[in-house]
Parts: C-alpha cells; sequence; structure tokens
C-alpha cells in the first residue's frame, strides 16, 4: 500500500480545492454499523425490515416502533471522531479542503472540527416538530419515553431524510457546485450505491479521483487511485 499511499500524499500536494465524499464506512471505525454490510443493520433480525423502518410510510404510520429502532440503533450521541474524521477536519485548517459532502447522520465530522458539512440525508442532531416547526435538541430524543411530542402537541421528527423523501435542493446544490469546482475528489468509506446521492460524482471534472474503501465499488474502473483499505488508516498516514 506504500505506492498508493505515496500517489495520495502527492495529490494532495498538488491540489487545492479537495472535496471528500463519504458514507457509512467513515463512521464504523467509531463503533457505528454501516447498512449493508454482512454485520450492517439491514443483516440484522428485527420485528420489520430496517429498510423498512426508515422510510416516511412507516414513520407515519408506525411512529413508536420506528422510534424504538432510531434511539437504538441510530442515536450514537456517545460516539467519538475516528482517524478520519480528524485528520480531514486537519486538511480543512490547512486550506486545501473545501467540503465534507457526506451520506452519515452522525454528526461526527462537525465533532472532528469540520465547519463546511454538507449532510445529504440530514442529522439526528436537528430534530424539528410536525406540526408548528419549533426545533429540538437531540436530547429531547434521547430521553423521551416512547414517541416524543411537541408543546404543541405535535409530533417531532428528526431532521433525517428517510426513503420516499426527497433530498434537500439546496444541499444538492451546493455539493453539486462543490464538485464541478474541486481540482481532487476523495470518496471514502461508502459503496456508492445509493442514489441520487452517488449521482454527484459524475460532476467531477479533474483528474484526481480517489477511491477509499474496503470493497469494490462500480466507480473503481473511473478513478484515478484505488486503495481497499480502512479510510481512517489511509488519512491517517497520508494526511502529515
Amino acid at each position: 500500500m506504500q505506492n498508493e499511499l505515496e500517489t495520495l500524499r502527492n495529490y494532495i500536494s498538488a491540489s487545492n480545492y479537495i472535496v471528500f465524499f463519504g458514507g457509512a464506512g467513515v463512521s464504523t471505525e467509531s463503533g457505528i454499523p454501516d447498512f449493508r454490510s454482512v454485520d450492517g443493520l439491514y443483516s440484522q433480525k428485527y420485528k420489520y425490515p430496517p429498510e423498512r423502518i426508515v422510510s416516511r410510510s412507516f414513520f407515519m404510520s408506525n411512529t413508536a416502533d420506528y422510534y424504538d429502532f432510531h434511539k437504538a440503533r441510530l442515536l450514537h450521541i456517545d460516539a467519538k471522531p475516528n482517524a478520519a474524521h480528524i485528520k480531514l477536519a486537519e486538511l480543512e485548517k490547512m486550506g486545501k479542503l473545501k467540503a465534507v459532502i457526506t451520506q452519515n447522520i452522525d454528526g461526527l465530522h462537525q465533532k472532528a472540527g469540520s465547519v463546511k458539512v454538507l449532510e445529504l440525508h440530514g442529522s439526528v442532531y436537528r430534530n424539528f416538530c410536525m406540526e408548528c416547526g419549533l426545533n429540538y435538541e437531540v436530547k429531547v430524543i434521547s430521553e423521551s419515553d416512547g414517541i416524543p411530542y411537541c408543546s404543541c402537541g405535535g409530533v417531532i421528527k428528526p431532521d433525517v431524510v428517510l426513503f420516499e423523501e426527497q433530498l434537500n435542493d439546496d444541499i444538492l446544490n451546493e455539493s453539486l457546485m462543490h464538485i464541478q469546482k474541486a481540482d481532487m475528489l476523495i470518496i471514502g468509506g461508502t459503496s456508492l450505491g445509493v442514489y441520487p446521492a452517488a449521482g454527484l460524482l459524475n460532476y467531477y471534472r479533474g483528474n484526481k479521483l480517489v477511491l477509499i474503501n474496503k470493497s469494490e465499488t462500480p466507480w473503481d474502473e473511473r478513478a484515478d487511485l484505488v486503495i481497499n483499505n480502512s479510510i481512517g488508516e489511509v488519512l491517517n498516514a497520508a494526511v502529515i
């Protein structure tokens, strides 16, 4: 892997507008399970299939069951940033990394110190009343008994994008802008199987497309550099 790491260091050194696009694999090293791996949430047995639970229709019709899953499996308030989060924050402080585009909802990039974080699928740290729009902190969700209700009586919903819901247009457009301007795009910890998020990569026009993932992805043949290893280990070794 030394040759790949040296190439990655050279790419970083030669770049001034790096964009990072990451998925669940970035946070697995912080103890947060992904969805699609052998040990992921989709492979575990629940009363309902997890892919059904994290849908808008299920949230509306089985709100209590949704919150049982949300609080047990999607809230990881005590999780700490790992080497990948920390090194990306360092790259931003150097002025090289201009944006982190993430499919994760765990807020770990911000905990590590990253400022420009575009959360395609929202965040468990933002919650709002579906009736009056009042915002609530995550502890209102984690400490609630059953369904959390607003003072107005409305149901509080996490600001996460469920299946059957649209991504935020402003976040999508800003992500697209950064990818188009990037002279280096690092993709890490994602199988690139979730759309429309993965479709954003089609707009990259540079010649330093780096894929860091433990398994193969549909984009491997289009990448300028592929490293099949832990993203935390790779970034920790490459960002000095």
